[in-house]
């Protein structure tokens, strides 16, 4: 049996600026380095909103397999928008991969008017996508028609991307493949009452799945509860093994060579 540590993985999702550090004794490097040992050899580092983006600039430029986004998530309060082009331009930072988080999440969205106002800001990111050519992460939470149809609807599926933490059905997610997106889990795969998307995780084409661990949150087990980090993407990765009745070094493989093909890479 080959050591997973040697098998590279890909965490394609975590926010590695809100870790709290102290159980890594105050350093970026441990987590880095406990990554590492667990196999994974690159991050993508996602932004939440633009006074996230000093903190990932830095992240980038200490270390060569940090990869980051630039976005703005559906949740977050700004007092001035940005539009596409400011979008544009925050994303041509030679680190800079993607587009988003973005999207829309009306579980704690009780207004039309707040509803509208996110999707305003999603058809924004998705312009600055397509014209930047760089792939959207997307965030959906009980809006998932409304996303799709925006995406449709401002012809993201130009440029595609990815379903980050995906919760939603098989039904969701092959429209969601259509439009030239991948499927990405987190440790929720690893959940026992997680039922509909363990279907998802059978399903997915093996050419469109990612794996993530959203760190800080949603640890996977045996860590639920616990602070997530990049390193418990490993137990993302043996939960899909088990579910899509693959070996380890297969899935891995397949994971790490999707994200490096969205996200248009050269390794």
């Amino acid at each position: 049996m080959k050591n997973h540590a040697l098998i590279p993985l890909v965490d394609s999702h975590c926010h590695l600026h809100t870790i709290d550090l102290q159980e890594f004794n105050n350093s970026m490097d441990q987590v880095i380095a406990q990554a590492h040992d667990a196999g994974v050899e690159h991050f993508l580092c996602v932004c939440i909103e633009p006074g996230d983006l000093p903190a990932l600039y830095e992240l980038a430029a200490n270390y060569p397999d940090i990869s980051i986004s630039v976005g703005v998530h559906p949740n977050t309060e700004l007092e001035h928008e940005l539009n596409a082009d400011h979008l544009i331009t925050l994303a041509s930072h030679p680190a800079c991969i993607a587009i988003g988080e973005t999207g829309l999440d009306y579980f704690r969205t009780e207004t039309e008017e707040a509803k509208a106002l996110q999707r305003v800001r999603f058809s924004e990111h998705i312009r600055a996508a397509v014209s930047s050519s760089k792939p959207l992460i997307i965030h959906t939470r009980e809006a998932a028609e409304d996303t799709l149809q925006l995406i449709a609807a401002e012809q993201g599926d130009q440029i595609g991307g990815v379903m980050h933490c995906f919760t939603e059905s098989w039904e969701i997610a092959k429209r969601a493949l259509d439009l030239n997106f991948y499927i990405s889990l987190s440790g929720i795969a690893t959940f026992k009452n997680a039922t509909q998307v363990h279907e998802v995780a059978r399903k997915v084409p093996s050419d469109r799945l990612l794996i993530e661990t959203d760190s800080p949150y949603l640890a996977p087990v045996p860590f639920r509860g616990k602070q997530n980090h990049p390193a418990l993407v490993k137990h993302v990765a043996l939960a899909l093994c088990e579910l899509r009745q693959v070996d380890y070094e297969t899935l891995a493989q397949q994971t790490t060579a999707n994200f490096y093909r969205c996200f248009n890479i050269k390794r």
